[in-house]
């Protein structure tokens, strides 16, 4: 893995009805990215459809869902790893409604591939959100993958989604398990007609994060989608921040490639430096695991 500082690239990009357009949408701006420098790339959660969770399971919208479906080696896997070998990229795929070929069963999938178009691995989302226009365990079963590491030439990285930046624990597992970078394909945004009572939710959004990076001396890149989808505004608002949490960069709010350099070695400096995980007391935290 490199030493030297590298660039990762995230996809921001609104969504269409169709799918196969969604598709080769995405394909162009990741080849946008690799052209802009990018050794690394990310796209959204669910990249390849509409946001179909915000409805209703029973409802007409929420019965087409099953159509937008597919196998884990299907045409987008396939796609995805021709984009990577082409670019000569590591591709973090965002995230897929994978069917399974063996039980039939439903989830949110993420595929990441590496230059040379193999697959990495796959990473099922652990945490299923259940709110109004979020109906996502309509749609998912909780992931059953458990958390990932894959090594890329120039990091070790983990991909979680969406729901699951709100859980440390998630984070923490995968920098326990060797992650230089966490990687955040999201689908998130507004609701018309709900209030942000609580406070601004892009803020907590982003903070949450930002905390996980702090705490666990990683790299964090959220990518989420944009645009207007019939009830829901996504807000955008990409980002990567070091492992002190400074955030280097951040999309607004309409599509855009976003290309930011890392530095791994600064992220080692800080580790060494406030030394947050020699001194953890793992013997104390049982509590975390009891139901």
């Amino acid at each position: 893995m490199s030493s030297k500082p590298f660039s990762v690239g995230l996809v921001q990009m609104k969504m269409q009805a169709e799918p196969s357009k969604n598709l080769a949408h995405a394909l162009s701006l990741v080849e946008q990215a690799a052209q802009k420098g990018a050794s690394m790339v990310c796209l959204p959660e669910l990249f390849d459809a509409p946001y179909f969770c915000q409805y209703e399971g029973k409802s007409e919208e929420g019965k087409k869902a099953k159509s937008y479906a597919q196998a884990a080696d299907g045409a987008v896997a396939s796609a995805l790893s021709t984009c990577a070998k082409k670019n000569k990229i590591t591709l973090v795929g965002g995230s897929i409604y994978e069917k399974d070929a063996k039980t039939d069963k439903l989830y949110n999938t993420s595929h990441t591939f590496g230059p040379d178009g193999h697959l990495l691995g796959s990473y099922r989302k652990t945490h299923i959100p259940h709110d109004p226009n979020f109906y996502e365990q309509h749609y998912f079963e909780k992931g059953d993958t458990g958390f990932k590491v894959f090594k890329s030439p120039m990091a070790s990285f983990s991909p979680l989604i969406c729901y699951d930046q709100w859980y440390p624990e998630a984070a923490r597992i995968c920098a326990l398990m060797g992650a230089q970078i966490i990687f955040y394909p999201t689908a998130i945004g507004l609701v018309d007609g709900v209030e942000q009572a609580e406070g601004n939710w892009q803020e907590a959004w982003e903070n949450v994060m930002r905390g996980h990076a702090i705490s666990n001396n990683v790299i964090v890149a959220a990518v989420n989608r944009c645009g207007r989808e019939d009830a829901m505004t996504f807000w955008g608002g990409s980002f990567v921040c070091d492992a002190f949490g400074k955030t280097l960069a951040r999309a607004g709010k309409n599509e855009e490639v976003l290309i930011v350099p890392v530095d791994l070695s600064h992220s080692h400096m800080v580790r060494e430096g406030w030394r947050f995980f020699y001194n953890r007391r793992p013997e104390m935290y049982g509590k975390l695991t009891e139901e």
